[in-house]
């Protein structure tokens, strides 16, 4: 990212630029930067955009050639080619000859780094991988963008919003949106106005579920798997979440027992560091033969269903019944 801030900064934008990796909000906003810093806003002259995997390559060789009208640069955006999953070798091969005056940006979701494609825009031009942000830095850029806001928010009140907006940045900017206009004219935020306009995931809703199970509540339990029927979610998803939500519990046990400390078991089962402590908590309600036997018992309630033996609805009904009850 900061080759490319560099770049614009510099004026020295290179020819070829692939952006690529898990967090598409940042992979937005920089394909924004660079199409700003290449061509004029309303330059529809000199500004190209491809997608999908039908791009015709031939096509895109023709444009690249074509000198630019009344400007300095003539700008290719190419959005999830497949160019860097599948051989190219028609465009791979032309982009070290293409001219000055054109710039390609590729932004996928998927790179092979063994493709020659990759190797060529590696050679030619900028590869910049965009990942998931970790959340210390996901932090820092929360509480930039309350303070360029005059909003405060203290630890607590900023674990609990990302408790309820995951880690996806894209997601977290417009809960912030929400979440700075509902508390005008205020500067501190408080986790009141977080439950009031921070909408929860459905995992959210699926860690209140598996809670009210430990609880032995029945009844919250079932509310909240209607809930979600409501909101349409399949029940096969439903039971999906549930189970993983389980194994998720069973690994961070296993792992805690063994010494290890939030920051390495947020590493290997995959989730926010912030996530581990409450999971930590959930778990403790359930012994270890506990979180095995729902594993095992949901994957025969999927069998079950695929099978034709019994409905999804009322098969995850049943699942929810036998361990929520007292």
């Amino acid at each position: 990212m900061k080759a490319i801030d560099e770049d614009i900064k510099n004026g020295q934008i290179k020819k070829i630029y692939l952006l690529y990796g898990e967090e598409a909000y940042l992979k937005h906003q920089y394909k924004n930067k660079l199409k700003a810093a290449v061509v004029a806003k309303d330059d529809t002259m000199n500004f190209s955009s491809f997608a999908g995997k039908d791009i015709n390559p031939k096509a895109v060789i023709d444009l690249a050639e074509t000198l630019p009208f009344f400007a300095e640069r003539r700008l290719i955006l190419l959005e999830n080619s497949g160019f860097f999953k599948n051989a190219c070798e028609e465009l791979s091969g032309y982009l070290s000859d293409m001219p000055d005056s054109t710039c390609m940006v590729f932004v996928e979701d998927e790179v092979d780094k063994r493709s020659k494609m990759y190797k060529a825009v590696g050679k030619n031009g900028t590869v910049v991988e965009f990942k998931k942000q970790t959340d210390e830095i996901l932090v820092r850029w929360i509480l930039g963008r309350l303070k360029k806001e005059n909003r405060k928010i203290t630890n607590p009140v900023m674990q609990l919003f990302l408790t309820k907006t995951g880690t996806d940045m894209e997601n977290i900017d417009k809960e912030l949106e929400k979440l700075i206009c509902y508390t005008m004219g205020r500067d501190i935020i408080e986790a009141s106005d977080v439950e009031a306009v921070c909408v929860g995931r459905t995992e959210n809703k699926i860690f209140e579920m598996v809670n009210a199970i430990a609880e032995k509540n029945q009844k919250k339990a079932l509310d909240l798997y209607y809930d979600l029927l409501a909101l349409k979610e399949p029940s096969m998803r439903i039971l999906f979440l549930i189970t993983r939500q389980f194994q998720i519990l069973l690994q961070v046990k296993e792992m805690r027992g063994l010494g290890f400390d939030n920051k390495t078991i947020a590493s290997k089962v995959g989730i926010p560091e912030f996530a581990v402590r409450r999971n930590l908590v959930q778990a403790k309600a359930f012994q270890g033969k506990e979180l095995r036997q729902a594993l095992e018992d949901g994957v025969a309630a999927e069998e079950a269903v695929k099978t034709g033996r019994m409905a999804d609805q009322l098969a995850v009904e049943m699942f929810l019944i036998q361990y929520s009850k007292k």
